[in-house]
């Protein structure tokens, strides 16, 4: 239960970095302006970072539940 809360909480996340980046990625396109692709690129990169860190607490989670729960 409390690892499906932590996933859609991560994933909301995602979501909003997602948001912001295609946003500032049209703005970009509509404007050619240089500071909203900077900006999305960052936004790019916490992405990344995001799904970097939910997919090792992912794993590390399993192991430990493996190490707790063995017999």
């Amino acid at each position: 239960m409390v690892v499906t809360v932590l996933r859609w909480i991560v994933a909301g996340i995602a979501v909003l970095l997602l948001v912001g980046a295609l946003g500032n990625f049209a703005l970009y396109v509509i404007f050619e302006a240089r500071p909203p692709l900077e900006r999305a690129r960052r936004l790019g990169a916490w992405i990344r970072l995001v799904a970097l860190a939910w997919f090792n607490v992912e794993i590390w989670g399993r192991v430990v539940h493996a190490i707790i729960t063995w017999k």
